[in-house]
């Protein structure tokens, strides 16, 4: 390979690294604080866990994530939720020319860092969240719904009908994809009911608990589970463009008027003597149980093997006949005379 064709070489590749998006893996934060299933571009998150640039952070029905960006901003993301860290320009190493999120559902809370206040700006289905050096929660529904409770500082909502101011605590503008922005008004149970969920607004509501520097002191505004149950018994007659009311207090109440005593019940009439109920039907009789088959009889025990005759005694040998005596000589004849012959 000749020497111009290897600088060829060296300069493609050179070329290439200079324009790959490294930038897109810039840690611009870290996890500080993570429940069940919260996940990032390479899988489950962690305490300490880095947050880069361009990654989507979601949690599941039931998670919560929190999370601290390098110039101090925190950013709490509750159940359900997707959001993208879409442009993060730093300054220098504790502030940021630019950071911008584009959340697409979910709840979350907002507290600013130390970047200056035009340095933040937060994109929704409806329009555009401007920071004003505050914190604040905002809820996105499924269908673009959004809805932005002011905690403390100001900020602003800009959507298709123009741009709210919300400069009061506990202030609220609700916006849709096509009707823009409400006027503010204080926040109350109705915007749940409005935005169709009661776990709309969980920091608030007390459904779900942020730790340490992601609380504040703004309270409930009004949105504690006790006073949301209540108010879900009665008919919302609020509008989202109702003109906010003035913080007054509410005059004192008539005092209630003594009730007069209960009449004493009268006696109960005896009651009727309860019909005889109708004879239970007699049960079905039981199946006969089957008979126990007969056992089979034990077999008979085999006989004992007769045992071998007593040989029989020898017979004894007959005594042998006596010699038989010798005749007296006595008695034998006379032999003859010899003189008669």
């Amino acid at each position: 390979m000749s020497s111009l064709a290897r600088v060829a070489i060296a300069a493609l590749g050179l070329a290439l690294a200079t324009t790959s998006p490294v930038s897109s893996a810039e840690q611009v934060g870290e996890a500080v604080l993570i429940k069940t299933a919260v996940t990032g571009a390479n899988g489950p998150l962690f305490v300490k866990a880095p947050v880069h640039r361009d990654e989507r952070i979601r949690t599941s029905n039931s998670g919560l994530g929190q999370f601290v960006f390098r110039d101090g901003t925190k950013l709490a993301v509750g159940w359900g939720s997707s959001v993208v860290i879409d442009k993060f320009v730093f300054d220098d190493t504790t502030s940021v020319k630019k950071l911008t999120i584009k959340a697409a559902k979910g709840t979350f809370r907002w507290i600013s860092g130390n970047s200056t206040s035009s340095a933040y700006e937060i994109v929704t289905p409806a329009g555009t969240i401007g920071v004003r050096g505050t914190a604040f929660d905002f809820y996105i529904g499924a269908n673009g719904t959004t809805a932005v409770v002011l905690l403390n500082g100001s900020a602003r909502f800009c959507g298709s009908n123009g741009c709210r101011q919300l400069t009061r605590r506990c202030d609220c503008v609700i916006a849709t994809r096509s009707g823009g922005v409400s006027d503010p008004r204080r926040v109350n149970p109705g915007v749940l009911r409005t935005l169709g969920s009661t776990k709309a607004l969980p920091f608030l509501s007390g459904n779900q608990r942020l730790s340490g520097g992601f609380q504040t002191n703004s309270g409930s505004c009004g949105l504690s589970t006790a006073s949301v149950r209540e108010a879900n018994q009665q008919p919302d007659k609020s509008s989202p463009r109702q003109a906010p009311s003035p913080n007054r207090p509410d005059p004192p109440g008539k005092p209630d008027k003594p009730s007069k005593p209960d009449k004493p019940d009268k006696p109960d009439k005896p009651s009727k003597p309860d019909k005889p109920g109708k004879p239970d039907k007699p049960g079905k009789p039981d199946k006969p149980s089957k008979p126990d088959k007969p056992s089979k009889p034990d077999k008979p025990d085999k006989p004992d093997k007769p045992g071998k005759p007593d040989k029989p005694d020898k017979p004894g040998k007959p005594d042998k006949p006596g010699k038989p005596d010798k005749p007296d000589k006595s008695d034998r004849p006379s032999k003859p005379d010899r003189a008669r012959r």
